[in-house]
């Protein structure tokens, strides 16, 4: 797979119900295992009209902001940040959508090229990341991808989620240009 077919943008109001479906359809073993309260899923409704704001609001006035991932064309899967602080942090999390595209190397691909728009367009001074301590994938993605151990803890770590420990993980804007220019 070349990375020159995967590609990074931003969320169009287009994307706004494969993210619906993405939570709506996914199967409820794999949404537990990463830590997904199944009773916290919003409806359809509630997701489209949070996505479609957050498409609509200014970057600056963000809350949350979302990255589409595509793979030849089509879309796969997404990232966004929260718990936004502009200038200097914000919280990121990972979704491939399809279990055909998860285990081949394509998600840290992709998290490498999201990272721009994030430390760019928020100038970010450092970016988290919070994975569901008994989730694998995401926690060797981190660590593929630069970022470095922070510490275990538990809580809730998203509107979403039920408490649990969780891998912090961090990346300075020191070790992303280091990484990365």
């Amino acid at each position: 797979m070349e990375s020159t077919s995967l590609k990074v943008r931003e969320i169009e109001t287009k994307d706004i119900h494969l993210i619906a479906d993405y939570w709506l359809n996914a199967d409820a073993d794999f949404l537990i295992g990463m830590g997904v309260d199944l009773k916290k899923v919003p409806s359809r409704d509630s997701l489209i009209k949070m996505l479609s704001k957050q498409v609509n609001t200014q970057l600056e006035k963000k809350m949350s902001y979302a990255l589409i991932w595509e793979f030849n064309n089509q879309q796969i899967g997404h990232t966004n940040i929260n718990n936004i602080v502009f200038g200097d942090h914000a919280t990121m999390h990972l979704h491939l959508w399809n279990t055909a595209n998860r285990q081949k190397g394509i998600g840290t691909k992709l998290v490498k090229k999201s990272l721009p728009f994030y430390f760019e367009n928020f100038q970010l001074k450092t970016l988290f990341c919070e994975p569901y301590a008994l989730n694998p994938a995401p926690n060797k993605t981190l660590i593929k991808v630069g970022f470095e151990f922070d510490k275990k803890y538990t809580t809730i770590p998203g509107s979403l989620n039920f408490e649990q420990e969780v891998n912090r993980w961090k990346l300075s804007k020191l070790n992303y240009k280091k990484f990365y220019f």
